[in-house]
């Protein structure tokens, strides 16, 4: 008997050996828009950590210096010009996207609703709402290509009108609400290719969007996000979810 035990030491499966689980997202080619900084950069080192094949975009990339220094792939995107999604989608051609995380977005505006500034609403919404609209219609065939075809686009509690007792930040309020209408109607349209589509808060987070006095860390924050999103199914498409998995009122 003795020397079975032995054996089983030696070979790592003795008392209280534990055999490596593999990553969800080990092999998984994912791409993260506004990559650069923030949630968006975090996504790209815990999935690169992972074993995910990351293409990090952002605005400036001679500048993203960080997202460079992960290793990952980085292309060029501002998600409000035309020509720059065209150029993404040539650069793209034939690669095989499992998983799109429409990260990228803006927040200019905290003030009561009679003080909001219509030319800002605008800026937000071509940004927080026709962005992912251009790049998703852009990678549809990249997806297509893949058996996951997961898209998350970035909502945030916010976004809810069940939930909105508060009011002030109409524009990001307004642009996020209207995310998550693209991102159910998406799901809708797409549910027969068996599409997770998913609209998803990141929760209160410190980034230079949700201030030092946020309740938490960008780690913490990715973390949830990911370990939430990695068990999904096709059932699941049309949702909208918090960071840790519960899910939030429209």
């Amino acid at each position: 008997m003795r020397w079975i035990v032995v054996v089983l030491l030696m070979l790592g499966l003795g008392t209280g050996a534990v055999a490596a689980e593999e990553s969800p997202w080990d092999g998984q080619t994912v791409l993260v828009t506004g990559a650069n900084r923030g949630l968006g950069l975090e996504f790209a080192r815990q999935l690169q950590a992972a074993g995910a094949d990351v293409i990090g975009t952002a605005r400036k990339p001679e500048k993203a210096e960080e997202l460079k220094a992960l290793g990952v792939r980085v292309v060029q995107l501002d998600v409000t010009d035309e020509a720059s999604v065209a150029a993404l989608v040539k650069e793209l051609d034939g690669v095989m996207i499992d998983v799109l995380l429409n990260n990228a977005g803006i927040f200019l505006e905290y003030g009561k609703f009679e003080s909001a500034d219509p030319a800002s609403a605008m800026t937000v919404y071509d940004v927080n709402v026709l962005g992912p609209m251009r790049v998703i219609q852009a990678l549809l065939p990249n997806l297509r290509a893949s058996e996951r075809k997961m898209i998350m686009n970035m909502s945030s509690g916010l976004g809810s009108i069940a939930n909105n007792n508060s009011g002030g930040m109409v524009a990001y309020r307004s642009s996020k609400a209207a995310l998550n209408m693209q991102t159910r109607t998406l799901a809708a349209d797409l549910a027969e290719e068996e599409f997770i589509c998913i609209a998803m808060s990141p929760g209160w987070v410190r980034t230079d969007m949700g201030g030092e006095n946020a309740t938490l860390s960008p780690a913490e924050s990715v973390s949830g996000m990911l370990s939430t999103l990695a068990p999904l199914t096709p059932e699941n498409t049309g949702t909208y979810l918090n960071y840790d998995a519960t899910e939030l009122p429209w």
